[in-house]
Formats: structure tokens, sequence, C-alpha cells
């Protein structure tokens, strides 16, 4: 049986977190942890993924290391939790992985050959498809989580109707389709109806994200730079308003304008 003075050492490995995370979920450990399921924790894996992704964005080290400790623990705990309810356990999710792993690379492991990454990645998509039994194109659309963010998930859709041919031939093309969801989100908007609006607004974005591949930009990360642009330019606008002893709120919108640009004008040079 496995004491509280066996964890009192200075080096740990997973089997340590296994035990560790048995023993919160077991009677007498934490309540908290012991009343948990799937879908309970289920945005914390999320939250944690992004943390992972925050660290790698900082480049820190120190962080990532943190972050992918906090993401193996939802991981564990998952398959803690999935044990309980006589389902799988962690080895069997590293069984399950290395095996399509081994399977997802018959260059490494078998006998293909191929001759550069874009190869590889055909061949994953044709072993993939055969594996999860995606008969149709559709099926391959389907298979996109939903749980994805809104821009990830229909430039993924996006790209698996492409390899089947169901593209836009010209850059151009994609362009005049922009205007084109941008002249029908106006008209929607003229009519005052909601639910119109909605949908138009939703096929701009669908749009845009299309655009995004041909301009081979990543939709996501550009809106997070966006954002974070806007956010650095704000704080400048108020940051100058401040010096002058006002409130931002006290200015007019054509004031705030005016400083607005004159800290973009600054930003550029």
């Amino acid at each position: 049986m496995i004491t509280k003075e066996d964890f009192k050492r200075k080096n740990y490995d997973i089997s340590d977190l296994l035990d560790i995370v048995k023993i919160l979920r077991s009677p007498g450990g934490c309540p908290w942890d012991a009343e948990q399921n799937h879908k309970s924790v289920r945005n914390d894996l999320l939250e944690e993924a992004y943390e992972v992704c925050d660290a790698i964005d900082d480049s820190d080290a120190d962080a990532l290391k943190e972050e992918l400790g906090d993401l193996l623990l939802q991981v564990v705990f998952h398959s803690n939790i999935a044990k309980e309810n006589d389902g799988f356990d962690f080895n069997s999710v590293c069984d399950g992985i290395c095996k399509k792993l081994i399977l997802r690379h018959p260059h490494v492991f078998g006998t293909v050959e191929v001759e550069n990454s874009e190869e590889v990645l055909r061949n994953w998509d044709v072993i993939k498809r055969t594996e999860k039994n995606q008969a149709t194109y559709y099926d391959t659309l389907d298979s996109v989580p939903r749980a994805f963010p809104a821009l990830m998930r229909s430039s993924k859709v996006q790209k698996r109707a492409a390899k089947a041919g169901f593209d836009w031939d010209e850059k151009s093309d994609v362009f005049s389709k922009l205007d084109e969801e941008v002249a029908e989100l106006k008209e929607a908007d003229s009519t005052g109806d909601k639910e119109q609006i909605f949908e138009e607004f939703g096929d701009l974005l669908f749009a845009a994200v299309n655009l995004s591949r041909f301009l081979k930009v990543n939709a996501e990360e550009a809106l997070d730079f966006a954002t974070d642009k806007f956010m650095r330019r704000f704080k400048s606008v108020e940051e100058e308003v401040f010096a002058s002893g006002r409130d931002m709120k006290e200015i007019s919108l054509a004031e705030l304008d005016s400083i607005w640009d004159k800290v973009k004008l600054k930003e550029k040079n």
C-alpha cells in the first residue's frame, strides 16, 4: 500500500503521477477530485492545451515544461476515470497511440518508400480514411471535431473539401465571393431580419477563412495578431489621453480616431 511518505522524494516519473491521481480519486483522498467526471473537467483540458500553446508562443521553456505537465495530468486524470468505470486505462491509451503511429508511418516502420513530406501527408490521409472507415468525402468533413475553435474548424473543413476537388480555381474568385458576401450582409442588415443577418455574417466569416487558405495565412493566428495589435494601440491611446489629464469617455470619437492614427503612424515608422 502506497503511503504519503512514499512521495517525499526529489524526483518523480509517470508511474508516480498515475499513483497520485489514483490516491486523489480514492476514498480518503481529495473530495473535489473524487467528484469529477469526463464532462466536468472537459474545459480544464481545453484550457491546459491553450496554456501550452501560450508558452510555445512566448518561447518560455520553463512555462512550457509546467504546462505540458498540467496537460499530462488531464490525460492521466481522464484515463483514471475511465478505468474506474471498467473502460480503458492509461496503458491502453499509450498502446493505442503507439499502434497508430506505427500504422501511419509505413515509410519508417514498413516497406513503403517516400520522397518528401508531402507524400508522407498524402499517405497519412489515405491510411487515416481507411482506418476510420471514411467511405465518402463528406465523412472526412464530418470527422472534424465541432469542439474546435470556429475558424480552425471551418479551415479544416474547407481543406478537406478541396481535396475532393470542391474549391475555387483562382484567388480572384475568392475575393469576388468575399465582396458578394459583404453585399448580402448589407442587404440583410437593411431588412433588420436578425436570423438573416446571423446567417450572412457567418457566410462572410466562412468566405474570409476561404481567402486565408488561398493567401496561405492561418486565420486563427491572423485574428490573434490583429487582436494583439488592437490592444497595443488602444493602450497607447489611453496613455496619451491619461497624460492630458482626461478620461477616454470625455473625448469625442473624432479626437480618439485622430490619436489612434498618430499611434498607428508612429508604430509603422
